[in-house]
């Protein structure tokens, strides 16, 4: 039985990712199925417009046998940090196959760059110097990359699947990346396809459009009356409480402490923030993901572990409680089903996180104790 890995944030789970699961089963018909998923917050930033409970009925529903949640420390971070998580997990799951989606769908070209960001010592002294003229990290990457290879690289997917394949060589994991061809494009708000980006569904719900052809009838049901989610407030009374004392938390680097603090008073939502502090080197997602950090208390300390502690499961079918027991014996990390007293100091930073998201979305700040939900039980 071949052992798939899928790695996703499901924020909302659409059409696409319901494409990419039947393309896994054609090629895979005799497999079991594991979901490294980000819970309360994503890797650009965004807050999650499901809950981890809904997101993970819905995997279930449509063919997930096993779903493993990627804690904060990993979730909210670069896409290096990102992926160095989910391709921990994967490993620990002793997964055969990892499956991404990609705008060039050409594994050996993703290959190939990252031989070089790993082996070329050149690449590094161009990211250096692009990002001394000011350039942003992914533009200095992409840079270095065609100055040494003539290849290039600057689509969503395809910079994700650069830092898997380059965590599975960096972990000499036994996972062979496999690519499925995008369908559409990340960037277009275009209505007219079935497959649309979730950034696109996420835009037309703010705006009240209609996203039933677009997200399957589950997603559809659990979106139908959700209210608009929105932490301005709570981030403007945090940052005018701690004032440049924000400056310990993740990702608020090189003095831009000093210039969120002295326009937070005339901004009234997060796009005003966002627009006053933006500029080349401060990219829309390192501002989002810098918010959440500060949003969550995050800290730089608390950053600086990158190591996998525990294995938090949300939900799986019956053959993935079994595949989850048969491999319990080999892992040598807790596997955290039911959260007891004893979890919950190595739970700590994805609980306070979990706290933070239910009061934004008025959910049950015991949340976090939630049980994992079970296939068969999903209609009950």
């Amino acid at each position: 039985m071949d052992i798939i890995g899928i790695i996703c944030e499901y924020n909302p789970f659409h059409n696409g990712h319901l494409y990419h699961l039947q393309k896994i089963k054609e090629q895979y018909p005799n497999s079991l199925i594991v979901l490294v998923m980000s819970g309360c917050f994503t890797q650009r930033g965004n807050i999650s417009i499901l809950t981890k409970e809904e997101k993970t009925r819905i995997a279930l529903e449509y063919g997930i046998d096993l779903v493993i949640e990627l804690p904060f420390i990993f979730s909210s971070q670069s896409a290096d940090v990102f992926a160095k998580g989910a391709i921990a997990i994967l490993k620990k799951l002793k997964v055969d196959f990892l499956v991404f989606g990609s705008e060039s769908n050409d594994v050996e070209k993703l290959r190939e760059i990252a031989n070089i960001q790993l082996n070329n010592s050149f690449y590094e002294e161009l990211v250096k110097s692009y990002m001394q003229d000011g350039i942003n990290y992914p533009t200095a990457m992409s840079k270095a990359i065609k100055d040494i290879s003539d290849l290039t690289i600057d689509t969503p997917n395809d910079l994700l699947g650069l830092s898997y394949i380059k965590e599975i060589m960096r972990q000499k994991a036994k996972i062979t990346p496999v690519t499925i061809k995008r369908t559409n494009d990340f960037h277009s708000k275009d209505l007219n396809s079935a497959i649309i980006s979730a950034t696109a569904i996420r835009e037309a719900i703010v705006e009240k459009k209609n996203i039933e052809k677009f997200v399957p009838l589950m997603t559809n049901d659990f979106l139908r009356n959700k209210r608009q989610w929105n932490y301005f407030k709570l981030l403007k009374y945090k940052i005018i409480t701690e004032g440049q004392k924000i400056n310990i938390y993740q990702t608020v680097d090189e003095g831009i402490e000093n210039r969120i603090v002295k326009v937070i008073n005339k901004c009234q939502n997060l796009e005003e923030l966002t627009n006053s502090i933006k500029s080349k080197r401060y990219t829309y997602n390192k501002l989002s993901r810098m918010f959440i950090h500060i949003l969550t208390s995050f800290t730089k300390e608390e950053a600086k572990c990158q190591e996998l502690k525990y294995l938090r499961v949300l939900g799986f079918s019956q053959k993935g409680k079994n595949y989850l027991s048969k491999l319990k014996k080999n892992i040598a990390i807790p596997i955290i089903t039911n959260v007891k007293k004893d979890d919950e100091e190595l739970l700590k930073i994805d609980i306070r996180v979990q706290k933070i998201y239910d009061l934004i979305m008025d959910g049950d700040l015991n949340n976090y104790k939630n049980p994992p939900i079970k296939r068969e039980t999903i209609n009950e």
